[in-house]
């Protein structure tokens, strides 16, 4: 208890000195016998501009000093010349960690790259300057376009610093156990370390180091070998410290002391409290917080269909190019029916198969729904009674198994991204865009081309054409349902971005290009971004290059990077449906004890999404001597240069936001009527029917074709038009 007591208080803020090495008595983990607790340990280097001398046959000769500290007396001997090979950069062999050929990680990382470690918590011997400062050294940062600004992609020492290191304050003891790396992420530079050693201290003074096992020397771990990849190193033996150093030995030749990191590490229990209580990631919902790889996604889609089959079905739209079905959870209290007058809408998750958090966060909400909805929750009661939800969680199943297998630490921040074909899907959907825009500028839209439902070019339906199986499977689930509303669940940001994607200037990086239904859009947009928790953190840091707290955390797609045959425009322009992109968190594929904290942050934003289903106007087009409903009416906004159409019922959805419209419904064979619609700020659609009359060509038309006589007054009307066209 004693050594648990001065091991806890040397990592006080309050106490002036540390006690060096932890006690034994925390969890049994002893500093090793050789530690000059007292002393602080700067590890020696071998500098990359300084190589060792070449000899002729290609190897190097050392004379290596060794310090061999026992019993207390100091021995010096001189050891035999060494003898090794010569590449660009070396360590010393005789210090090398013996590694398994495989290693896994154990404890949970302890939040670098998730942004739980703050950049406070992050110090360093040097920078090059503040976009390398140790507050970039995090795990899969990216980097800006251009290097020197304040956002360069990792903690880089100056060059002349001789003893460089990055520093973690864990911020109360914690029991540290790997380590994992990455090299600089720059287009312009190549920078990374190739070897590193690990230093721990309780009071940031005084230090002692990880051992190798066999020589009982200071462990030297092996590090990159390229900027992207993520190398883990798991400790001999686990410390439990305060602070943690990582010491860069050597480097890339030409290149600089570059790095980005990620610490594991496991709480240590603090039984006497001193010191503050670290921040609960939890949820007070009973679900299944983990990470599904395709079997377990699919029992779990199975459970939650078993527990309530009266309002969930599931069904599959297609199969990825390995063969693993696109599933999909639909929850409604009339599951596998349109019903007159409901909306459809969608989420979709898992289109980078290596943005992990979408996949979970459907998977978890199709759990909570149907627990709420038996628990008699009138929110919830009332989503599903007024729509029918449609749960793609996993549009790109090859791809995420490839990123499940690295790991949620190892994945790196592309691996598993495109399917299984090397195609990125977010690139994959048909440019409308482009004719579209061409008709506009000729004058042709609406009354040549139409402003909406535009066809598939002829090159995108060819055999050859290079189109995936799983967004063929996409487009012709959205020819099938007349989905309204949808999201698209990413991650690796923290902003919401809406159509269009596409820059409207050709070869323009970026550009703001917005739709001719922008205010919808920023609504939608601004509603998720302003229910989600960590977007309205207001003391978080930005992820990576971008500040988008400074506009809400919303951003037109095409102004932040043109993105061609993205699924949100095609959505906006193939069909009637809505759709923007959520990037849900800085860290692609999150581990999975941050989860729970993650559910929290987006569950209320993703029921006030579905929400907004009702925003706008509603109604039935029917014909006016029959009632029956007519299929594919156009609804026309006066203002707005986009259509919608209706369902084969005759049901429409227009969003808008509040406002006075003029509004036109109009059918092939009909006479057009125009009416009066206001959206008010009350929840709920606002009821806008029509009922059409057909045109005497078109009664004519339906009489002949069922053998009919004419009526006279329908030949009297056709002998008057005959008459006014001569």
């Amino acid at each position: 208890m004693w050594g648990l007591l001065f091991a806890l208080a040397a990592c006080a803020p309050t106490i002036g000195l540390g006690l060096g090495a932890p006690s034994a008595s925390v969890l049994d983990l002893a500093p090793p016998a050789t530690t000059e607790a007292s002393v602080s340990t700067p590890a020696p280097r071998s500098i990359p501009a300084q190589p060792p001398v070449e000899k002729k046959n290609g190897t190097t000769g050392q004379r290596v000093r060794i310090r061999i500290i026992k019993k207390k007396k100091i021995i010096t001997r001189k050891k035999k010349k060494i003898t090794r090979p010569s590449p660009p950069v070396t360590a010393n062999a005789a210090r090398t960690l013996d590694l398994p050929k495989e290693q896994k990680p154990d404890c949970p990382p302890l939040g670098l790259e998730s942004l739980r470690v703050s950049d406070g918590q992050l110090e360093a011997s040097s920078s090059q300057s503040f976009g390398l400062g140790p507050h970039r050294g995090r795990l899969n940062i990216q980097s800006g376009l251009e290097d020197g600004d304040l956002y360069d992609g990792a903690w880089c020492a100056e060059q002349q610093d001789a003893e460089p290191w990055l520093q973690v304050d864990a911020g109360r003891p914690t029991r540290f156990s790997g380590i994992i790396t990455q090299g600089r992420n720059s287009i312009w530079r190549y920078d990374w370390v190739t070897s590193y050693k690990v230093q721990f201290s309780n009071d940031s003074r005084s230090w002692w180091g990880s051992r190798n096992r066999s020589s009982g020397m200071d462990a030297i771990f092996p590090a990159n070998s390229d900027p992207e990849t993520p190398v883990l190193n798991l400790l001999p033996e686990p410390q439990v410290a305060c602070y943690i150093r990582l010491l860069p030995q050597t480097w890339l030749e030409g290149g600089a002391s570059c790095l980005r990191a990620e610490i594991l590490a496991c709480p240590v229990s603090d039984p006497n409290g001193l010191f503050p209580e670290a921040p609960a990631l939890g949820s007070s919902d009973p679900l299944d917080f983990r990470h599904h790889d395709y079997k377990a996604m699919r029992k779990l889609m199975k459970q939650v269909n078993e527990q309530c089959p009266n309002i969930t079905r599931i069904y599959s739209i297609g199969k990825s190019h390995q063969g693993l079905k696109l599933y999909v959870m639909e929850m409604s209290d009339h599951p596998g029916e349109h019903e007159l007058g409901e909306p459809e809408v969608r989420y979709v998750a898992g289109m980078h198969g290596n943005e992990a958090l979408g996949r979970e966060l459907l998977l978890l909400l199709m759990q909570f729904l149907c627990r709420e909805f038996q628990r008699g929750n009138p929110r919830v009661t009332r989503l599903l009674t007024e729509m029918r939800l449609h749960l793609l969680p996993s549009m790109n199943p090859d791809g995420y198994e490839t990123a499940y297998r690295r790991g949620s630490e190892l994945v790196g921040w592309v691996e598993g991204r495109w399917n299984y074909q090397g195609i990125d899907l977010n690139h994959n959907f048909a440019d409308l865009n482009t004719p579209l825009w061409d008709a506009e500028d000729g004058g042709l839209v609406p009354h040549t081309v139409p402003n909406h439902h535009l066809p598939l070019p002829t090159y995108y339906t060819l055999p050859n054409a290079t189109v995936a199986p799983e967004t063929r499977a996409v487009i012709e689930w959205m020819k099938r349902i007349p989905f309204v509303l949808s999201a698209n669940l990413h991650g690796g940001e923290l902003v919401v971005s809406y159509p269009f994607d596409m820059t409207r200037t050709p070869w323009a990086a970026r550009e703001l290009t917005p739709t001719p239904d922008d205010a919808v859009f920023r609504w939608l947009s601004t509603v998720y971004a302003g229910t989600n928790r960590a977007m309205q953190d207001l003391d978080r840091r930005t992820c990576h290059n971008q500040d988008f707290s400074l506009h809400g955390n919303v951003i037109n797609g095409a102004d932040w990077h043109t993105v061609p045959g993205s699924m949100n425009d095609f959505s906006y322009l193939h069909t009637n449906c809505f759709e923007v992109t959520v990037e849900l968190s800085c860290d692609k594929f999150p581990h999975e004890n941050e989860l729970p904290q993650e559910w929290e942050n987006n569950k209320d934003a993703l029921l006030t999404y579905l929400e907004q289903v009702r925003m706008g106007i509603t109604g039935v087009v029917r014909d006016k001597d029959t009632e029956l409903g007519i299929a594919d009416a156009v609804i026309a906004v006066d203002g707005i240069n986009h259509d919608v159409t209706t369902a084969w019922g005759g049901d429409y959805w227009r969003l808008l936001t509040p406002g006075d419209y003029v509004v036109t419904a109009s059918a092939e064979g009909y006479h057009s009527v125009t009416r009066s619609c206001r959206v008010t700020f009350e929840e709920g659609p606002v009821p806008c029917n029509f009922h059409l009359t057909k045109t005497p060509k078109q009664r004519l038309r339906e009489l002949l074709a069922a053998g009919a006589k004419v009526p006279p007054d329908l030949r009297r009307r056709l002998e008057r038009l005959k008459k006014q066209k001569n």
